[in-house]
């Protein structure tokens, strides 16, 4: 790996950018997605990463704003992706300056350089593109587009609107969720289910879901129970896979969830980067998992780098651009669930329109 400048400018901002309608789970609802920015100077080039924090996992933008904080007199001293791995916890905050530097190695190294890493783990990860190159974006994929919680007519009136959508992934509670699984099933006959409860259902409420879930063909149910409460899905028919989200983030929880899980969810702002993303990404694979890829409420700047391990994927969920009212100028574009990818130089690629200013 070449080594790191030593010379970078490093900025760390927070952004809030408005949603064009409320999103709802079954832990609340959003108006807007509060995100954290970091830009890496060096050699007149310019590297962006974003980070989402979550307060499910105990975030707000200041604290991730904090954290970033405290390396970057490292960062600006040349901190390398690797050792970024151990400076911070999997989080937002190292997924925006993972990101960053990334983006920023393929600014200063071009296509090649930027996929190098500093370990073995990533290098075998068998995620990265021939002679090491960062994988080249996919010209279309198909994405989920999720149904937010809310009134069953209100649901039922937004899968009006979803019919020619392939994938749709359905937000549920523990209120009579197979009424609804059954009423977008009736509503879209052709489109393939995910069902995610956000951890709001426990044994019970899953046995008494697993008709509708069977009769519905729903391809994947996702985070069902509560994390820390995984061994509950011991003993239960569960009649279709389960995903794991909120108990998976890393490679390291991968061990506990054999045989209760037959797919993991990666999240960058799970894994703390796209480095950690590919670790584990890898590593499921080796250790039998199905692959879903998946996003916060988030700009473009979030799923550029996603999508280098979502077109690896067999179940993608990137629609968090789609919520805002506004993303980022050449960001992707979805459309009945084809995510198109961003503009060339957006994330990831050298570009001559891309100088630092």
């Amino acid at each position: 790996m070449t080594a790191a400048p030593s010379n970078r400018q490093v900025r760390c901002g927070t952004e809030r950018w408005p949603l064009s309608r409320p999103f709802r789970i079954s832990r609340g609802a959003k108006v807007a997605a509060d995100v954290v920015v970091v830009e890496i100077r060096a050699a007149g080039r310019l590297g962006r990463g974003e980070g989402v924090p979550y307060p499910r996992y105990g975030e707000s933008p200041e604290s991730v704003a904090e954290q970033i904080e405290q390396i970057r007199r490292a960062l600006e001293g040349g901190m390398s992706r690797r050792e970024l791995q151990s400076a911070l916890a999997p989080g937002a905050a190292r997924n925006a300056v993972d990101c960053a530097l990334w983006d920023l190695e393929a600014q200063v190294e071009g296509p090649t350089g930027a996929a190098l890493a500093s370990g073995g783990a990533i290098a075998s990860g068998g995620a990265l593109g021939s002679g090491g190159a960062m994988p080249a974006a996919a010209e279309v994929l198909t994405t989920a587009v999720t149904l937010s919680l809310d009134t069953l007519d209100a649901m039922a009136a937004a899968a009006r609107a979803l019919t020619d959508v392939p994938l749709i992934k359905i937000k549920v509670d523990e209120q009579d969720p197979a009424t609804r699984i059954r009423r977008v099933r009736e509503i879209c006959p052709n489109s393939l289910l995910i069902v995610d409860p956000n951890e709001s259902w426990n044994a019970e409420v899953l046995r008494a879901a697993g008709p509708a879930l069977h009769e519905c063909g729903v391809a994947l149910l996702e985070q069902p129970l509560p994390a820390g409460r995984e061994s509950d899905l011991v003993g239960i028919d569960v009649p279709v896979p389960v995903c794991a989200d909120e108990s998976c983030h890393t490679a390291a929880d991968l061990p506990r969830l054999q045989g209760i899980f037959q797919f993991v969810n990666i999240k960058l702002d799970k894994t703390g980067g796209l480095t950690g993303a590919l670790d584990l990404l890898h590593q499921a694979r080796e250790s039998g998992f199905g692959i879903m890829v998946g996003c916060m409420i988030c700009t473009s700047l979030s799923i550029a780098p996603a999508w280098r391990v979502a077109k690896e994927a067999a179940f993608v969920d990137l629609d968090g651009p789609w919520w805002l009212k506004q993303d980022r100028p050449g960001g992707v574009s979805l459309e009945d669930g084809r995510l198109r990818p961003p503009v060339r130089g957006f994330w990831g690629e050298l570009h001559d329109e891309r100088p630092e200013s």
